[in-house]
């Protein structure tokens, strides 16, 4: 319930500070908590993985909203976009760096013996276990890739 009690005294701060970037940022964070918590049927709280999870896919959708404005010229409302990403992303854990993930994946690829693409499937599924919510799928992707080929 931490990251809860987090969002709202944040969501507190935004609205005294008068952020409405912030405020709607929060208020999705706490909707998408809400709603997952309430899916299970259950008043018990939700893992603290799946909390990464809900956080990291919200501001992979604020990322890909503002690509798509952004190829259309649409500044106005990348803008808006991008600010809320700062804010869900206070929650998150640290990112790894490119470095960081390119050492897991080189553990992971000696550790079960991969020998190219057609075992890229392994590799992706060992490591974006072992770096969920530290990294996203896209550069972890990216960087096996290039290690196996």
């Amino acid at each position: 319930m931490s990251l809860q009690v987090d969002v709202m005294t944040a969501m507190k701060v935004a609205m005294k500070a008068k952020d409405q970037t912030a405020l709607a940022a929060l208020r999705a964070v706490k909707s998408e908590l809400l709603l997952a918590q309430t899916a299970t049927g259950s008043k018990e709280e939700i893992s603290e993985e799946e909390e990464i999870k809900i956080l990291s896919k919200m501001v992979k959708q604020r990322k890909d909203s503002a690509a798509i404005f952004l190829e259309q010229d649409r500044n106005d409302l990348a803008e808006p976009e991008l600010a809320q990403v700062e804010v869900i992303s206070q929650f998150l854990p640290a990112q790894l760096s490119e470095a960081e993930i390119t050492v897991e994946v080189m553990k992971t690829i000696a550790a079960i013996g991969a020998d190219g693409m057609k075992d890229m499937g392994k590799v992706m599924g060992i490591v974006s276990g072992k770096l969920a919510g530290k990294a996203d799928g896209k550069t972890i992707s990216n960087i096996v890739k290039a290690k196996l080929a």
